[in-house]
């Protein structure tokens, strides 16, 4: 892969939609973050990812990435980018407008790649201190706010609490001690406020917030704040009614099962889902999956064998009728 390609980073084309882009996005995240792949060389690809993605998911920053290459940041924001693409495809030397209309000369083939903002202010405003003057006329830029996704399984979703989370950033990886409300769901937003990008000329940083993805789970299946979960019966604990045993995020609980009850049929335990610190918790909803013995023993199979030749009971059609 070409250095700095960030459309090659995340697998998409140049002309990928920014839906492409954040699907692309969030499959590659899950897939290389450091808190589900041990893998050598997971951190870096994840890394890179994010970059990518912090970059391309602006329309903005990405505009000022496809014009001025890698280099772009060091780019003052009044630069035309048309000017300059045209300079460092090693067209005929353009021009372009500095941030006070002043004109900035580029020979045939420069780029961006390597400049020196000191230089390139320092021609506009004069002298090596000219990047500090361009930075007093343009005034303080607050930073922008920032987007990384926070990955959980569904027990730290319910639970909540602290967690450490490593998220890259351009001078190298960044911790957090994340404070997660108990009960977040997918797509929930958790702020760290002044983490974000870094503002100009004293203004403040931007916000950071760490988007909830809950990641699949073996046995738990979340809706919103219902978590649906499988509900394995014996044929006569379904015939007969039975109290049993079922697993939640919250720990073992009972439910009752009600005589006559067929796989798909779901028991709702009020107030065992999703915790709701504003309001109603969700629901379990746990659906009965009725199972027989594998290799049943010589006993079962007789009794078996004796209930199929009194049974009048029929799933497929009406009951059946003897002589």
């Amino acid at each position: 892969m070409a250095a700095g390609d960030f459309y090659e980073a995340l697998g998409v084309p140049r002309t990928a939609s920014q839906e492409e882009i954040q699907r692309a996005y969030r499959r590659l995240a899950r897939a290389y973050h450091p808190d589900v792949n041990k893998d050598p060389g997971a951190e870096d690809r994840f890394k890179e990812v994010s970059e990518a993605y912090e970059v391309l998911s602006d329309p903005a920053t990405r505009r000022r990435y496809d014009a001025f290459g890698p280099g772009f940041r060091q780019v003052p924001e009044d630069v035309d980018p048309a000017a300059y693409a045209r300079a460092r495809a090693g067209a005929a030397p353009g021009r372009a407008r500095g941030p006070g209309g002043e004109e900035i000369r580029f020979g045939a083939g420069e780029g961006f790649e390597g400049i020196d903002l000191e230089d390139l202010l320092g021609g506009v405003f004069g002298g090596r201190g000219g990047a500090d003057r361009a930075r007093r006329r343009w005034g303080p830029v607050p930073g922008g706010d920032q987007e990384a996704e926070l990955p959980l399984t569904v027990e730290e979703a319910y639970r909540g609490g602290r967690r450490a989370i490593t998220l890259p950033g351009r001078g190298g990886t960044r911790r957090f001690e994340v404070n997660i409300p108990a009960g977040v769901t997918d797509g929930q937003r958790v702020r760290l406020a002044g983490q974000g990008g870094t503002g100009s000329g004293g203004a403040p940083p931007g916000d950071l917030y760490l988007v909830v993805r809950i990641s699949p789970h073996p046995r738990y299946r979340v809706e919103g704040r219902d978590i649906h979960v499988d509900l394995p019966l014996a044929p006569w604990e379904a015939a007969l009614g039975a109290t049993v045993a079922v697993e939640t995020p919250g720990g073992e609980t009972k439910v009752r099962v009600p005589p006559g009850t067929s796989s798909g049929r779901r028991l709702r335990l009020r107030g065992q889902g999703m915790p709701n610190p504003r309001g109603t918790p969700g629901d379990v909803l746990a659906e009965a999956r009725i199972v027989v013995p594998r290799a049943p023993t010589d006993a079962e199979r007789r009794l078996f064998e004796q209930l199929a030749s009194v049974s009048e009971f029929d799933p497929r059609g009406v009951p059946r009728r003897r002589p």
